[in-house]
């Protein structure tokens, strides 16, 4: 197989990953009883006897976007620091991919009683979603120097930087309380307002790479 059938089916991955991810979460969250998508973040729907769903999502989607991180490496091999920005992709899609097993525990559970599995995937957590706006902004160097892809380099800039500006603000809000910058009923949505524009961000990449190896 040459490489651009290779890129191809990898961008198809990435396209097919990014949006499973996100129509998974929206849907079960909109099926669940009870469950509230402005306050409670995505990784609660992993509870209960539901969970299977959204933990699946995370195996499934974690896998394809990994599979697509390798694409980009192959796509951009002209250079070492090219690499960068496939290697940040590929941490986020690992970590999405640990998500799954390691279940969080209940929101509202003290640091002190806190599970082995919580713990994991708090930690992941906060790397994929750190990683998040550091990985387009290193896309960006990038892409801006690409034949063909300096439109969109623009893109990836403009979702650098909203990325950089939400996570700040969902960091601020949920890990330094005594702000009281936002009531905690918005957790949920703050958390989304990260991670949905970066899954789009993906699925346009994967896209824009599908049409130029076609």
């Amino acid at each position: 197989m040459n490489d651009n059938k290779t890129i191809k089916y990898t961008a198809l991955a990435g396209s097919f990953g990014s949006a499973l991810f996100v129509i998974v979460f929206m849907v079960e969250g909109w099926l669940r009883p009870g469950y509230s998508t402005l306050s409670t973040y995505v990784s609660a729907l992993s509870l209960g006897p539901r969970g299977w769903v959204q933990i699946s999502n995370f195996i499934v989607s974690g896998i394809l976007m990994l599979v697509f991180s390798r694409g980009v490496a192959n796509a951009f091999k002209k250079e070492k620091r090219s690499q960068a920005g496939p290697v940040l992709l590929g941490i986020v899609s690992a970590g999405m991919f640990l998500s799954g097993p390691f279940v969080m525990d209940p929101m509202g559970t003290l640091p002190a009683q806190a599970s082995l599995h919580g713990l994991v995937h708090g930690i992941t957590g906060s790397i994929v979603f750190l990683l998040m706006p550091v990985s387009c902004l290193v896309c960006y160097r990038r892409l801006r120097i690409e034949p063909g892809w300096h439109a969109f380099s623009k893109w990836t800039l403009i979702v650098g930087i909203l990325l950089t500006v939400t996570l700040i603000i969902f960091t601020c809000a949920t890990k330094i309380p005594a702000l009281h910058m936002i009531d905690s009923h918005w957790f949920g949505l703050l958390q989304r307002l990260v991670l949905v524009p970066f899954m789009f961000w993906v699925f346009t990449f994967a896209v824009v790479m599908y049409n130029r190896h076609c």
